[in-house]
C-alpha cells in the first residue's frame, strides 16, 4: 500500500508514485469513465484543441456508480489519510481527463489550489492512469508544495487569467526552460499506478502525441486542517448554493468523511 518511506517523499516532495495500488479497480474505473463521456455532466470541456481530443469533466461520482464504489470501497481514502497524516479524510471531489490519441495541447503548468475554495497543508490529489503512460505523462515540480505563495491560475483553453481580479500571485513557471531552477518528477507507468499530489504542488501533462489514448481518473481529498477558503471569482469547481464561510470545515452533506482513523499515524 504506502509505507513510510512514500509519506516521506509526498510531504517532502509534495508527491509520490505508488505502483500498483488501484490494479484492481482499473475496469471499474474504465467502466465509469465510458459512462461519463457518454453523458458528460454541466461542467465537461473539450479544452479548445485544434488537434485531436482533451476531454475533462469533474463532480460526477454521485450520479455514476462506478466513480461511488471506488470512492466508497477503494483504497484510496485509506492511502489518503496515511499521506496526509490526517485522521480524517472527506472527498472533494473526481475529475476525469482523457487525452485521445495525437492530442498535442499539454496541460498547462498550475495548482490545483488556487482554482479551489479550500486551503490547508492536509490535501491530495490521486491521478490514476487506466493506459500504459510512457510519454502522455504527469509532471511535477518537486516542492513547490511549499512555495511562499500561489501561482497565477488561468484558463484550460487560452491561458487567460482564471479570475478577474487584482491579486498577487507567483507568475506561472516553465520548468523545460531552467532546467538547473525546477526539479521535475515524472514517471513511466501503468494502469492502476497512482501519482499522489498536494494541492499546492505545481503540475502539468504533456500532450499525447501517440497512437494510443490516455484515460486518467483523479480522485481529490482533504484532511483535518482543510477549511473553506472565499477566491476572487467562480471557483473550480464551483458547487454552488454551498453556503460555507471562511475558515469552516467543508460541510459533510456535500463532502463526505470517507475515512476516519484512530491516529495519524
Amino acid at each position: 500500500m504506502i509505507g513510510a518511506r512514500e509519506i516521506e517523499a509526498f510531504q517532502r516532495d509534495g508527491a509520490v508514485v505508488l505502483r500498483g495500488v488501484f490494479a484492481d479497480w482499473v475496469d471499474v474505473m474504465a467502466a465509469g469513465i465510458d459512462r461519463n463521456m457518454a453523458d458528460p455532466g454541466p461542467y465537461a470541456s473539450e479544452n479548445a484543441v485544434t488537434e485531436g481530443r482533451f476531454f475533462d469533466d469533474y463532480c460526477n461520482w454521485q450520479r455514476i456508480g462506478e466513480f461511488e464504489r471506488v470512492v466508497r470501497e477503494s483504497p484510496a481514502a485509506e492511502l489518503a489519510a496515511r499521506a496526509m497524516r490526517s485522521r480524517r479524510v472527506q472527498f472533494f471531489h473526481d475529475h476525469v481527463l482523457v487525452k485521445e490519441p495525437g492530442t498535442p495541447k499539454p496541460t498547462p503548468w498550475h495548482q490545483d489550489g488556487p482554482y479551489y475554495f479550500v486551503e490547508g497543508a492536509q490535501t491530495v490529489s490521486m491521478w490514476i492512469p487506466l493506459d500504459p503512460v510512457r510519454e502522455a505523462s504527469l509532471r511535477l515540480i518537486a516542492g513547490s508544495h511549499r512555495w511562499p505563495g500561489m501561482v497565477r491560475p488561468v484558463s484550460w483553453a487560452d491561458d487567460s487569467d482564471f479570475y478577474d481580479a487584482d491579486q498577487q500571485w507567483i507568475a506561472v513557471p516553465d520548468p523545460d526552460s531552467d532546467v538547473d531552477r525546477f526539479s521535475v518528477l515524472e514517471w513511466d507507468m501503468d494502469p492502476g499506478d497512482a501519482v499522489l499530489f498536494d494541492f499546492r504542488t505545481v503540475h502539468g501533462a504533456r500532450g499525447n502525441r501517440t497512437g494510443q489514448r490516455r484515460r486518467a481518473l483523479s480522485l481529490r481529498w482533504v484532511g483535518d486542517d482543510a477549511r473553506y477558503v472565499e477566491r476572487p471569482g467562480r471557483t473550480s469547481p464551483p458547487f454552488p448554493g454551498h453556503g460555507m464561510t471562511p475558515g469552516q470545515r467543508l460541510r459533510e452533506d456535500w463532502f463526505p468523511v470517507i475515512r476516519e482513523l484512530p491516529d495519524a499515524g
